[in-house]
């Protein structure tokens, strides 16, 4: 706490600003001033014009201070009566500068003190406003903690150190999953005859060693590095936790032929064709939970875009095993019938690279090799008779178990993934059948951010990102700092009173007089 200090008297209750607004137009019609570059002037007014706004902070707090009233006594939650009241200041980091507020704060012996003027202040727990935090929650979200750094010196004038930045930031999202699940959804412009689709997909990120999941941890502390400074190929693997990161969106159905398909695989697009467009679109990935637990918060999500489970759910996945299990016992616990699509683009990472061990690379018969298996894929043929054709071919061809290895591999994939390759019901009925939007958050969410170079993250600093940077995708960073700011409040006050309501610690407002007119 800081000690409280007492105002000068003055029947001007702003004299330091008018005092301080007063010699900066004084400066400004010197004749220094007149013959100065303008990027002077603008820098004289950005440092001066912080400290007028600072001292008219500064101000305001004292006329509150003036104003406050002493009450009789102050009863916490607790139910223990507080009457000794001290007059106290506390500091408070604005993004104008530092100020104190004194207040009366009411104690009794053994319990902690109250004071009502911070909850009609809304004051933060720790020394920075809410509007510093606020400035290091949206630079958190696209620059590293360094750069916020600097970004609100410059902004502000004042420092925050790294360590702070990253405190701040984790504090920032801490009503993250509350705001998502208080948040009203209006379903009044989705029609029945959209599709819910869901998508997920695994990122990793560097970590430090000790927040590793535990097979993970084992693995890096039994390999070697090659290098002291840098990480070699491949030895980023056991470096890494795996984000789960998941989509959920609306979607008008899209009915397409198998040519449509092909023709839009090519370099130039015909732009004129309009596509409809994802709506309710919801993207977000934590590091934290399970990825089930991930899985559940999204059809949780999707429940409440189709509470009565009246339209068509579609879940894009890439094929993951592990990942389509986890996804039917979480379809199944939520009473959900669900058609499961594998992601075409997966699809054909494999038929490239088989491709190329019967043609060379990047040559017009390897094209056509792909074009043709696709082709068979979008029109209905049996994916394990395509995998049957392309294994016959290599034999034939003597390839050997090494330069077969991606045409065996590319057979295995079609064969475990058959019954999600129905493309051909898939285009008639006008799902979606690529994972694009889920690829698009993997890079937005994580990668951009997350995988710079050299960047080792703590468990709570990551989760916290990837909860900003899915705020500020989802267009909702907005309404959550307001949602956050209401939950701070009752947190950091209303909860220590009875009934969540401090006392008015300023004297009600005078009844205005009426305006009366004296008629003859």
């Amino acid at each position: 706490m800081i000690k409280a200090y007492t105002p000068a008297e003055s029947p001007d209750k702003f004299q330091s600003s008018r005092e301080q607004l007063e010699r900066m137009i004084g400066l400004l019609q010197t004749t220094e001033a007149l013959q100065a570059p303008h990027h002077d002037l603008e820098e004289y007014l950005a440092q001066e014009g912080r400290e007028l706004q600072r001292r008219l902070l500064q101000e305001h707090l004292d006329l509150r201070s003036a104003a406050e009233r002493r009450l009789v006594k102050v009863v916490g939650a607790d139910g223990v009566e507080r009457k000794k009241a001290r007059s106290l200041g506390v500091g408070l980091g604005s993004i104008f500068g530092g100020v104190v507020e004194v207040r009366l704060v009411y104690q009794a012996e053994g319990v902690g003190g109250l004071a009502p003027m911070d909850a009609s202040l809304n004051l933060p727990s720790g020394y920075y406003s809410h509007g510093i935090r606020r400035l290091a929650a949206e630079h958190a979200a696209k620059e590293s903690f360094d750069e916020v750094v600097a970004e609100i010196k410059a902004i502000t004038g004042g420092e925050v150190h790294k360590r702070q930045v990253e405190e701040l930031t984790v504090a920032a999202c801490a009503d993250f999953e509350e705001f998502y699940a208080e948040s009203l959804i209006d379903l009044s412009t989705l029609s029945l005859s959209a599709h819910i689709i869901l998508s997920f997909d695994g990122k990793g990120i560097v970590v430090r060693k000790q927040d590793l999941r535990e097979a993970t941890r084992k693995a890096a502390e039994r390999s070697s590095r090659k290098l002291r400074k840098r990480l070699t190929k491949g030895e980023k693997r056991n470096r890494k936790r795996m984000a789960e990161v998941a989509t959920v969106y609306a979607i008008e159905p899209y009915v397409r032929e198998p040519q449509d398909i092909v023709r839009e695989l090519r370099p130039v697009r015909d732009v004129s064709i309009q596509r409809p467009r994802p709506s309710f679109k919801r993207a977000w990935a934590s590091i934290v939970k399970e990825p089930t637990d991930v899985i559940d918060d999204a059809f949780a999500y999707a429940r409440r875009l189709d509470p009565h489970l009246k339209r068509k759910w579609i879940v894009l996945v890439d094929g993951n095993r592990d990942q389509i299990r986890a996804i039917r016992r979480v379809a199944k616990k939520h009473g959900v019938q669900i058609t499961l699509v594998v992601d075409l683009m997966h699809v054909l990472e494999y038929c490239w690279k088989a491709a190329y061990c019967f043609h060379p690379d990047g040559s017009k018969q390897a094209e056509q090799w792909v074009t043709e298996r696709l082709k068979l894929l979008l029109t209905g043929h049996d994916p394990s008779q395509i995998a049957a054709g392309m294994r016959r071919s290599a034999t034939r061809q003597g390839l050997s178990a090494t330069d077969r290895k991606a045409v065996d591999a590319c057979a295995k994939y079609l064969i475990n993934n058959r019954h999600h390759l129905d493309y051909q019901t898939a285009l008639r009925c006008g799902y979606p059948i690529s994972t694009g939007v889920v690829e698009g958050a993997c890079r937005y969410l994580v990668k951009d951010r997350m995988d710079r170079t050299g960047a080792r993250w703590s468990l709570g600093g990551a989760e916290a990102v990837l909860r900003l940077r899915a705020l500020c995708t989802n267009g909702d960073f907005a309404a959550y700092w307001d949602f956050h700011l209401i939950q701070e409040r009752r947190r950091n006050h209303t909860n220590l009173y009875p009934q969540n309501v401090p006392p008015s610690p300023l004297p009600p407002p005078r009844p205005s007089r009426p305006n009366l007119r004296r008629i003859k």
